[in-house]
């Protein structure tokens, strides 16, 4: 029996999740998440349980609401680098769950390292 897209994407995600959570070292998790007609990015501190900072493609200051394009995504890669920097937080780990690094997500990194992240 095929194995639909559903459980590929949750086999990734579990996967990468796995394998990161390994070499975190106590650094925050940067966590994305893409739909169909949004981009949304935390910041997460695993140790105390708590979100650090968010942006999304849903807030209007960032001018691409309803986008989910690279354009947008690099919007809010940079505004998440910014309230990261805010929050005080220089050094994270991407966490790109179970979406493949291309495209959309591959624009949302770039634009958080230009922005000061390091991961």
């Amino acid at each position: 029996m095929a194995i639909s897209k559903r459980e590929l994407f949750l086999k990734r995600r579990m996967r990468n999740r796995s394998k990161l959570r390994k070499t975190a070292n106590g650094r925050p998790r940067l966590s994305v998440h893409r739909s169909n007609k949004n981009i949304s990015v935390q910041l997460i501190d695993d140790a105390q349980g708590v979100t650090l900072a968010s942006a999304s493609s849903l807030e209007k200051d960032l001018g691409v609401v309803g986008k989910n394009n690279a354009e947008a995504a690099a919007k809010v890669g940079s505004a998440i680098a910014e309230r990261a920097k805010k929050a005080g937080v220089e050094v994270v780990y991407f966490d790109r769950g179970g979406f493949l690094f291309h495209g959309k997500i591959k624009a949302l990194a770039d634009a958080a390292r230009e922005g000061g992240l390091k991961f």
